[in-house]
């Protein structure tokens, strides 16, 4: 969990969408956050029977979006902190994320943060189920050399902490981009990571 990008890639596809004749708004891909874009976009979609080439109108939505969020990322408070307390405990990090990854590299360009800061970086293009299935975190483990169980899970969304919890890992929940009423099933909740207790690495 690096920055909060949900409402740049949102209105990335509201203008999508409207470009093609069709209105949506926010709370029309509210169920589909911390999904792949294939879900984002395709669930909207399917919702109000919206033609779409997945391809080309994806496409667009990421050189939307990369407009969009030049200049305008920052990183969340305590991510700096945290992944420098993880590394100073010899733990091992994923960056994983359900976006292609175009979209991983537009925020790691526009945070300045070099790919070599985790151990394995994975996005969500190579799944035929993405969050809320847990197979995108069964292939970080595996990468990372250790069990599902062994894993601490960073999420903002409750698809992603869905995903967590059925991979068997522990989650950390963060209510930057979801209320924490959503995120109860997470065996940790705070609003930032800055707000982390060291000692959850601990458990």
């Amino acid at each position: 969990m690096l920055v909060n990008s949900e409402a740049h890639i949102c209105h990335a596809g509201i203008k999508m969408f409207g470009e093609k004749g069709f209105r949506v708004d926010e709370q029309d891909f509210a169920e589909f956050t911390g999904m792949d874009e294939n879900s984002y976009l395709g669930g909207v979609a399917e919702k109000y029977h919206i033609p779409l080439d997945l391809k080309k109108d994806k496409d667009r939505t990421y050189r939307i979006y990369t407009e969009l969020v030049r200049g305008e990322l920052r990183l969340l408070d305590g991510v700096n902190e945290f992944i420098n307390t993880c590394r100073a405990r010899k733990l091992l990090i994923a960056l994983v994320s359900s976006a292609d990854p175009i979209k991983i590299k537009t925020i790691l360009y526009e945070i300045d943060m070099d790919t070599t800061e985790f151990h394995s970086i994975i996005s969500g293009i190579d799944f035929a189920s993405n969050k809320p299935a847990p197979d995108i975190f069964f292939t970080a483990a595996r990468r990372l050399g250790v069990k599902p169980e062994e894993c601490l899970i960073v999420e903002d969304a409750i698809n992603g902490v869905l995903a967590g919890i059925d991979a068997g890992a522990r989650v950390l929940a963060l209510t930057t981009n979801s209320p924490e009423h959503e995120l109860l099933d997470a065996d940790w909740i705070f609003p930032t990571l800055a707000d982390v207790d060291e000692e959850v690495l601990n458990w």
